[in-house]
């Protein structure tokens, strides 16, 4: 049954233009549920007193974004799988007393792979672009799924090297100039880096080496068709966008706040996408 009138938040800094709240009340209008949901801007000079405020708050819990995500990991008590390997927490809430953190970055990329892209988890090698925060929760998800090679190709390949060091034998390191010869392999391929955007640099990867029954996946959703995507699509590659990622990173969290399992749908997609390109939702 729905726990009613709850509160939860998102932190940041900045943080007006998250769409998280328009996730989660979607989601609290479709159940039913007296709750709510709200964005709040924590200065970084503010956020260890308003996480240490938090079990004396009325808040059951709330999401975190940049820059607050390594401060959210060091305030709770517990800290989930997860949070530990990626080194940063997203979702918070409060259990008998105790501050939570979890990630579910990489439970949002699987899940919205697994409703997107059948059979994904059978690709056996990966590649993955950068190697920066985001990409942790990457290589998390793609050694839950199983998989056997997990390349990590960056501008620099000691960022890289941490990774691997720090997520084990099946994670290799390798600099930029490796990446096409790589690419012939990995019939998974995902792009955590803004690279191939305007000033960005342009991405090393050249799509005609992929496997043709590959999969291009890009965690950036604004643009919705990044680049990369746009240059996968026309080598006739599946392509997923990062929107996806987002909707399924916000259901563990409403879960623990509210009391109801959401489901994403078409519908609050199609909400978002709306947003994205300046509608109305």
């Amino acid at each position: 049954m729905a726990d009613t009138g709850k509160k939860a938040f998102i932190i940041g800094h900045p943080v007006a233009h998250s769409r998280s709240p328009m996730i989660h009340g979607y989601w609290l209008k479709q159940h039913g549920i007296a709750g709510s949901y709200e964005r709040i801007d924590v200065d970084p000079l503010h956020v260890e007193a308003f996480l240490s405020a938090l079990p004396a708050s009325g808040f059951a819990g709330g999401n975190v974004t940049i820059p607050h995500k390594k401060a959210a990991f060091g305030a709770a008590d517990v800290i989930d799988e997860a949070a530990e390997l990626i080194g940063a927490a997203n979702t918070l809430w409060l259990e008998d007393g105790k501050l939570h953190a979890s990630n579910t970055d990489a439970f949002g990329f699987s899940s919205d792979l697994d409703q997107r892209a059948e059979n994904w988890r059978e690709a056996e090698t990966a590649l993955v672009l950068g190697a920066g925060g985001a990409a942790r929760a990457i290589l998390f998800a793609l050694e839950q799924a199983g998989f056997k090679n997990i390349h990590v190709v960056n501008r620099t390949v000691a960022r890289a090297q941490e990774l691997a060091d720090r997520f084990g034998e099946r994670v290799s390191a390798h600099g930029f100039d490796a990446v096409n010869e790589l690419a012939q392999d990995a019939r998974l391929v995902v792009n955590t880096t803004a690279l191939g955007m305007g000033g960005k640099g342009e991405l090393p990867l050249d799509v005609s080496n992929l496997p043709s029954d590959g999969t291009a996946v890009d965690i950036v959703y604004t643009p919705l068709e990044t680049p990369f995507l746009a240059a996968a699509a026309k080598h006739g590659l599946r392509t997923i966008d990062g929107l996806g990622m987002l909707l399924h990173q916000a259901i563990p969290g409403f879960e623990k706040w509210f009391g109801v399992r959401p489901r994403v749908t078409d519908d609050l997609r199609n909400l978002v996408v709306a947003d994205l390109h300046g509608g109305q939702g």
